[in-house]
């Protein structure tokens, strides 16, 4: 009860929403969100032996089965080095697979194997109902809107990248 007295007295953005208090108060919210939306799952990573980033690399071969290592790189934005050990760790664990390319050989393609995909899934349905409450709560327009500032705080180069995720992987 008390979390929706909260939620409802949380201000609308004035007419001059690019004052610096305001600009702040998004800010504050991107971090503080983002920070509370991790929380969400770090209990079933740590049962799992897994870290945000081992996850992060499960979300999106989820998304795009076949996604390339240079393809995940672009993704994530992390160093080839990190991710190299990511992808060993979760292959050692047969979480995913890996396989030369179609395309080009000298391209490893990812695959999630069976577990790779059970695990995937536990720990997104806890991320999908805290995404779902919220959305609930803020109604369509502000869905929209979330959608949209977000869009816009990518490099216009990555926002194809991003759209392509959303229509390859439903």
């Amino acid at each position: 009860m008390a979390e929706e007295n909260f939620l409802s007295q949380v201000p609308a953005a004035s007419a001059l929403f690019l004052r610096e208090a305001e600009v702040r108060r998004g800010i504050e919210y991107l971090f503080f969100g983002h920070a509370a939306l991790w929380r969400t799952i770090d209990a079933r990573l740590a049962e799992n032996s897994l870290g945000r980033a081992h996850y992060r690399a499960l979300y999106f071969i989820a998304r795009a089965p076949g996604l390339t290592i240079s393809d995940l790189l672009a993704l994530l934005g992390i160093t080839k080095q990190s991710l190299g050990r990511v992808v060993k760790e979760l292959e050692a664990r047969d979480l995913l697979t890996t396989r030369p390319g179609n395309r080009d050989r000298r391209q490893k393609e990812l695959r999630l194997t069976s577990a790779g995909r059970q695990i995937e899934g536990a720990i997104f349905t806890l991320l999908r109902d805290a995404m779902s409450r919220a959305y609930t709560h803020a109604g369509q327009a502000a869905v929209t809107g979330f959608w949209q500032v977000n869009e816009a705080l990518l490099p216009p180069g990555d926002r194809g990248r991003v759209a392509r995720l959303g229509r390859e992987g439903g």
